[in-house]
């Protein structure tokens, strides 16, 4: 067997498309690769459109009635898009954008079962709260991620 290096690995990961019937965990402490493979997938669309995909990424566990807020340090001018995913047993995914004091700003949405983004382009630069909520289904993994140009 010939084992490739984690970067192919990840690769052919992005590249496949896995079953949305197939249940995959990812170990304490791991990147769930499903859910970051889908966030990437629906990212490259943007990509596109001129929007690079930045490097880091968040993810971990999601459940029902527990958002996630990741905070973001945004700039006037730039155009970004938040992408995220989840794997089964969640079933659908929603993205949202919020201020520094926690109202949430005009943006663009995109929702499509286990995918969601958000698009938002700042008038001010600063401080930005990225909120993301497992709307249907059962605790699960997410990754989200975020494109800019």
């Amino acid at each position: 067997m010939i084992r490739l290096p984690h970067i192919f690995a990840l690769l052919l990961a992005v590249v496949s498309t896995a079953s949305a019937q197939e249940k995959t965990e990812a170990p304490p402490g791991e990147v769930d690769f499903s859910a970051r493979s889908k966030a990437l997938e629906l990212a490259g669309a943007f990509s596109n459109d001129g929007y690079k995909i930045r490097d880091g990424f968040w993810s971990g566990e999601l459940e029902p009635n527990r958002s996630k807020f990741l905070e973001v340090n945004l700039f006037a001018g730039n155009e970004y898009w938040f992408s995220g995913a989840v794997v089964p047993p969640a079933r659908k995914i929603g993205v949202g954008v919020f201020d520094e004091k926690g109202k949430p700003v005009d943006y663009q949405v995109y929702e499509n079962g286990i995918m969601a983004a958000a698009g938002f382009a700042p008038d001010v630069s600063g401080r930005y709260f990225i909120k993301v909520t497992l709307l249907e289904g059962e605790k699960s993994q997410f990754c989200l991620l975020y494109s800019y140009k």
